[in-house]
């Protein structure tokens, strides 16, 4: 599947297109986005933020990530699917999160990022990039 590509919430008030290919998909294993998913990682797409149109009001919180950035994470207030994220660091880039897609399937994570903080019994592919840290 190429652009664009549309998504949504569990519930649908929220919605949400992109125009544009990903820059990168990876997968983020740090503690923050480990709580933040309630998982072991969170596989995000980002985009250029002119990328990203999103349609009903998402909710965001600010947490100072452990790289020293403030990141601030959208979700639905009606529903709490968690949707977007954004960092001070990162201002001119969208962050989606890839379950949100009405298919997932088409976006595959390239890079695995603070692969440090990565759960002993997580299976990383192979074949992406490893970073012990951030992507950049």
């Amino acid at each position: 599947m190429s652009a664009p590509r549309a998504g949504r919430c569990a519930c649908g008030a929220i919605r949400f297109t992109t125009t544009s290919e990903p820059l990168v998909v990876l997968n983020c294993h740090c503690r923050d986005c480990q709580r933040a998913s309630g998982t072991a990682f969170s596989t995000v797409a980002v985009f250029p933020s002119e990328a990203l149109a999103v349609e009903g009001e998402p909710r965001w919180r600010a947490t100072t990530a452990e790289s020293g950035s403030v990141v601030r994470r959208g979700f639905c207030p009606e529903c709490g699917s968690p949707l977007f994220s954004a960092s001070d660091g990162l201002a001119t880039l969208a962050i989606v999160k890839v379950g949100g897609f009405d298919d997932p399937s088409a976006l595959r994570p390239t890079m695995d990022i603070w692969t440090e903080s990565a759960l002993g019994w997580t299976v990383m592919d192979t074949a992406t990039k490893k970073r012990a840290k951030s992507a950049g």
